[in-house]
């Protein structure tokens, strides 16, 4: 085919499907987090694609400049669909050849990246595809779904959506089936202090049905089991796994998760230390052993009521130790890990290491790029660092009402409202005229519903600060309301 003005040939790329097309931002990860997970998947997850992994490697590569890398992953890619997908070849290679086609570009050897554009249009071509290059079909779907799903939560819907379509094309495909699961319970466990939802409990079973030998999918089912109150017929799954399975540290983990969550620190420590040996870079693994830590702690300080002594004292501070140790590896394994800074931040808090904890709660407060779950949960927690530690309400109250404005509906609602409506009404008790409880007062109510109430405080601190642009608009809509 005739040689491609460059400008032509970038509006072609676009039309390409692979991954650098479907919007994959490298700010929504921790690069070297994501190439060290996918780096251990081609490693010990047998049951995952291999050919989606080296195609994510690639794009990975290419995100963190190494371009040349990304071609020796598409080599890889190359080498599986001709050893394992020889009867349909072509097609699995599209997402392949689009990556191809984009990294020869963003080297600048055009020519190459027209070969591959070329190889994709003739299989478009053949196939009657109403699109020069591009062509509909539910592997590919698949595999898009696959890459969402490891850009972290604001790209799970977005995964379902790719999963979904896959599926109808082939509702019963072993391997959609699998993708379309996990990412189910991925969206049911995204919001962490929230109801259980358990959605996903249908997809995880079919699954299962489907892939009878896979021992990752069954450990899914378990722990969604655990979450609907069938903890029995879950750790008959987990059983039957780890009779299976030796050193599989991406089985290894979520077992490990379900006995933390039954209170079986011991045996899940056991198994967080054996997936360690195997991989020990992976903040997942760190996270979950600084939870089993502090779920170790705080039991003896329940037991103790609050004051424990002597040996008792000794537990916490060594547990509170290790709990640190282990949350810190996370955050500094995955830089983007929202939860592992909450939970290291208010672990130093918990060991009186208040300015360690000022540290990471800031850097948490900095954070880029992540849900609107994680940031009001960062703020919830700040907000009660700032109120039980460091005793200043005026900073927890901007914060509690940071973590409404950011998500008004969540488990944590009701904590968050309790605690406004409680500092608020203490400070006006020393000061009727603290602007900022009357308007934090206002908001709860507005977001209760309790209209009148709400006017009345926007009214107080309105007169307070009558330029307040804020509580105009706020008395505005509740006076039209009303």
């Amino acid at each position: 085919m005739s040689e491609i003005p460059k400008d032509c040939l970038k509006t072609i790329l676009l039309e390409l499907e692979c991954h650098f097309t479907w919007n994959l931002l490298k700010e929504d990860i921790d690069l070297f987090d994501v190439e060290d997970t996918i780096g251990q998947q081609l490693e010990f997850l047998t049951t995952k694609s291999r050919l989606t992994l080296y195609n994510l490697l690639a794009y990975v590569k290419h995100l963190k400049g190494q371009n040349e890398d990304a071609l020796k992953c598409l080599k890889q890619a190359e080498e599986i669909i001709q050893r394992e997908h020889s009867d349909k070849e072509e097609v699995q290679s599209l997402v392949t050849w689009g990556n191809y086609a984009w990294v020869y570009y963003y080297m600048d050897q055009l020519k190459e990246a027209q070969k591959y554009i070329d190889k994709i249009g003739n299989v478009c071509k053949k196939l009657s595809s109403p699109s020069n290059y591009k062509l509909e079909r539910p592997e590919i779907d698949c595999e898009k779904g696959w890459a969402l799903l490891k850009f972290g939560g604001k790209y799970y819907q977005k995964a379902k959506a790719a999963f979904e379509k896959a599926l109808e094309a082939e509702p019963d495909n072993p391997e959609f089936n699998i993708g379309y699961a996990i990412t189910v319970y991925r969206l049911d466990d995204s919001d962490r202090e929230g109801s259980i939802k358990s959605f996903s409990l249908g997809p995880l079973r079919k699954a299962v049905t489907l892939n009878p030998d896979n021992s990752y999918i069954k450990v899914f089912l378990a722990l969604k089991l655990q979450d609907v109150h069938a903890e029995a017929e879950g750790e008959r799954y987990i059983e039957e796994i780890l009779d299976q399975i030796s050193a599989q540290p991406y089985v290894l983990r979520y077992a490990a998760k379900f006995y933390r969550r039954k209170n079986s620190w011991d045996k899940a420590l056991e198994l967080l230390k054996k997936a360690l040996e195997v991989t020990p870079t992976s903040s997942f693994l760190h996270h979950q052993m600084g939870l089993c830590y502090r779920a170790q702690m705080i039991q003896i300080k329940k037991a103790t009521r609050n004051r424990p002594k002597g040996k008792d004292k000794l537990k916490v501070d060594e547990l509170i130790t290790s709990a640190i140790s282990h949350f810190k590896a996370a955050v500094e394994r995955d830089s983007m890990f929202a939860f592992a800074y909450t939970d290291l931040a208010n672990m130093y808090a918990e060991g009186g290491q208040y300015s360690n904890a000022e540290d990471i709660f800031q850097k948490a407060l900095r954070l880029e790029n992540i849900t609107d779950d994680h940031k009001h949960q960062i703020h919830y927690h700040y907000g009660r660092f700032q109120e039980f530690h460091r005793k200043s309400e005026n900073t927890a109250i901007h914060h509690y009402l940071e973590a409404l404005k950011v998500k008004d509906r969540s488990s944590l609602r009701p904590k968050l409202t309790s605690a406004l409506k409680k500092l608020a009404t203490k400070r006006l008790g020393y000061n009727a005229s603290d602007v900022q409880s009357l308007s934090a007062l206002g908001f709860v109510y507005k977001l209760e519903g309790e209209k009148r109430q709400a006017a009345e405080y926007y009214e107080r601190a309105q007169k307070i600060d009558p330029e307040n642009a804020e509580f105009l608009t706020a008395l505005c809509e509740l006076r039209l309301s009303l």
